[in-house]
């Protein structure tokens, strides 16, 4: 076997659109006729969002993905195709229409029995019926039979079809007591009842839509951040051109009031900018020359001109729309339970109907009140509340969430959050500001200025926090900066590199044993004082003629993050062990552990053995979530059972992590593992509600103790209600927490 033949394939992630599907089954229906296309390894069918998205071979026709949507009964759009998008808005505004018509024509029918009541006889005639209720039941009510049928020739069932078989039970029974007893007494209809039930089903369908386009506001609302124009600035002119056709290395233009178009650099002016629709950050932040801005910002005070570096798709504003979609259409793990019941619920219904039908035909002789029976358990046994239970539950979930900085990558990262019992956070970056300050500087065997001047040049090119620190501390350094050849960084140590052919040696004290360089005890003394006041120690080293000297000892400060402390009270508080895991020294370690109250410390941890430490606490049974912000915590984000990552960091760690924090905010932690918890119990208690409705509605019915008209207004109520339920959720806030 050729090396070619074991290469894991490449699929495509493809997403349409589908209109047509009521229930749960018809979300099952949809998923088994994808999975039988031969080039689909994977596809998940969202009723809340009306998509499919597909994992396929990259070289599969689109068009033929149409076509099995279609031959299963459904139409299906594509994501770009506007002028579909706009029918689909311009059906949903007519299906208010189909409401008030059906409920205009279903109240002469109704009214007489209300009126009965009175001892009032407002019976319209039977012709009058008829005629009322034909328009109802093959007008408007047409659907149900068009959408019944297909399933049908699919050998499968929906609500659709448990609706157009009870309203046509009802109807007919009443067009043949019509024709029977024409020429005697006024015979009893049950015109009312199919008019109904076809009323409140529709009525309960435009409730549930207009509920459902309220747990989509939150991408609605990030899409509308992105602006049509940007004024850019080509040959010396300012323009408004189209955004599309912006590219980078632009100069663009951004005046105060406006919408930031594009992410870039600062090169001219100091501004505020408005970042909380993206961030949740509620303050304006200050941005000044070479300062990142993000496309969708608000630009609230001076003039600002921009350097394009990321456009389109790329941008950050893009990405976090295109993740919450993604998080919005995907499964959680107990969709699954759903999915099982769902592919059996309407075929079980059916026999319940049929069964109700002959036992009250057999028992009473009334085949009549037999039929009326079985007719509400037909209609009150609609599976669209299941099917709807948990995607609502994660599009409002994700939604809020995304509002308040904090983006959820999926439906598992989101359902296992809430069970996460201990949070591991690296320090530099995730607990501190990231942005040490040189404080100590101990010569040993050169001056001040040489060690200083040494470090910096080791230190050329580096992006570690306390290289730059460093850096910045010897930038006031006027002479020319020292040639440095094979410089070599050595992940959790340190750097070496040849300084005029001299080797150098820069790191912490395992790089210094590593290298065979004793520490006096003096200085060790030094070492340790520093590192018990929360300070990271470096040392310097050189060698000369094969023998290692010590030159001299740095020491940098970092601070805590303002929140950090109340952070990690507000984990405890919910009864979860925080640790700390960090490459930093032991002694430094333990002083930041001390002050914000975490349970345990590792320390001296290098990068590639930060996954197996996770891996060792989840061997303890425990859920882990791990939280960082550093290229060296990608391994570690992907071992956890959660990770969390800083967007402050690296796109390594986001594209790691599960859940990532718009803001550098440790308190943005408990908020990601409260909202997850929140949308856990609103997703139980939709499904409690939507299998209660069922659990409850068809005994009842089969007793015979429900109409079929209040069975239809059950049967339209328990869609509504979850989906209602559901909408609660966008009242959560994050917790205020003062520093």
């Amino acid at each position: 076997m050729s090396n070619s033949d074991t290469k894991p394939k490449v699929l495509t992630r493809i997403e349409l659109g589908i209109t047509g599907m009521t229930c749960a089954s018809c979300v099952m229906r949809v998923e088994k006729a994808l999975s039988k296309h031969p080039n689909i390894h994977e596809a998940s069918v969202n009723l809340a969002t009306e998509s499919a998205t597909m994992l396929a071979e990259p070289d599969i026709d689109v068009h033929s993905i149409v076509k099995v949507i279609e031959e299963a009964g459904y139409q299906a759009t594509f994501p770009e195709d506007k002028e579909k998008k706009a029918s689909i808005s311009v059906s949903a505004q007519n299906e208010k229409w189909r409401v008030l018509i059906a409920g205009l024509l279903t109240l002469p029918l109704v009214i007489p029995m209300l009126g009965s009541i009175a001892h009032q006889h407002w019976m319209l005639p039977g012709w009058s019926q008829l005629i009322l209720a034909t328009v109802i039941q093959f007008g408007l009510g047409g659907r149900f039979y068009k959408a019944g049928w297909s399933a049908l020739k699919a050998f499968t069932g929906n609500m659709d079809l448990l609706v157009a078989l009870g309203t046509s039970a009802a109807y007919g029974l009443s067009v043949y007591q019509l024709f029977v007893h024409s020429q005697s007494e006024m015979p009893h209809l049950y015109f009312e009842a199919s008019a109904s039930v076809i009323t409140l089903v529709l009525l309960g369908k435009w409730l549930e839509g207009r509920a459902k386009w309220q747990t989509t506001e939150a991408i609605r609302a990030l899409q509308a951040l992105r602006p049509e124009l940007a004024r850019v600035r080509r040959q010396g002119a300012d323009q408004e051109v189209a955004l599309s056709s912006v590219v980078i290395g632009d100069i663009v233009v951004v005046l105060p009031g406006q919408r930031i178009p594009v992410d870039g650099l600062v090169q001219e002016g100091h501004s505020e900018v408005d970042e909380s629709l993206i961030t949740g950050e509620s303050l304006p932040v200050s941005k000044q020359v070479n300062d990142k801005v993000t496309g969708g910002s608000v630009n609230t005070e001076g003039l600002l001109i921009i350097k394009t570096t990321a456009v389109g798709s790329e941008t950050v504003l893009s990405r976090i729309i295109r993740l919450v979609e993604e998080a919005q259409g995907a499964k959680a793990p107990i969709q699954r339970l759903v999915d099982k019941v769902s592919a059996v619920f309407v075929p079980i219904v059916l026999v319940i109907a049929i069964a109700t039908f002959l036992g009250w035909g057999i028992s009473k002789g009334d085949w009549e009140l037999a039929l009326l029976n079985s007719v509400a358990v037909l209609v009150i046994a609609c599976p669209c509340a299941l099917g709807l239970a948990t995607p609502t539950a994660i599009m409002a979930g994700t939604g809020v969430a995304a509002r308040h900085g904090i983006l959820i990558k999926d439906a598992t990262a989101l359902e296992v959050a809430r069970s996460v019992n201990v949070v591991i956070f690296d320090k530099t970056g995730t607990l501190t500001e990231g942005h040490p300050t040189l404080v100590t500087i101990q010569p040993i065997e050169c001056s001040e200025q040489e060690l200083i001047r040494w470090a910096a040049a080791l230190q050329q090119g580096s992006e570690h926090p306390l290289a730059k620190a460093v850096i910045a501390y010897a930038s006031d350094d006027q002479e020319a900066t020292l040639p440095v050849t094979e410089s070599r960084a050595l992940l959790g140590r340190g750097v070496q590199a040849l300084i005029e052919g001299q080797p150098f040696f820069l790191g912490n004290t395992r790089l210094m044993h590593e290298c065979g360089i004793d520490i006096p005890p003096r200085y060790e003394s030094i070492a340790l004082s520093l590192q018990q006041q929360g300070r990271t120690v470096s040392w310097l080293a050189c060698e000369t003629n094969e023998i290692k000297h010590l030159l001299g000892l740095l020491a940098f400060g970092d601070t805590l993050k303002a929140t950090a402390t109340k952070a990690i009270e507000r984990l405890k508080r919910h009864h979860i062990r925080t640790v700390m895991l960090t490459g930093d020294n032991a002694g430094s370690a333990k002083f930041i552990a001390q002050q914000l109250g975490i349970d345990e410390v590792k320390a001296d941890v290098l990068p590639e053995d930060k996954a197996q430490y996770v891996e060792a606490f989840k061997r303890e049974h425990n859920i882990v979530a791990m939280v960082g912000d550093g290229i060296n915590d990608a391994p570690a984000l992907a071992a956890a059972d959660i990770g969390i990552a800083m967007a402050t960091g690296t796109d390594v760690a986001m594209h790691a992590a599960g859940i990532t924090l718009m803001r550098g905010d440790p308190n943005l932690v408990a908020d990601a593992l409260d909202i997850s918890y929140h949308t856990y119990r609103k997703i139980k208690q939709n499904l409690f509600w939507a299998f209660i409705y069922n659990a409850v509605g068809i005994p009842l019915a089969a007793l015979g103790f429900l109409n079929p008209v209040v069975a239809g207004a059950a049967m339209a109520m328990s869609s509504v209600s979850v989906v209602l339920n559901t909408l609660l959720l966008r009242r959560w806030r994050p917790q205020k927490t003062k520093p």
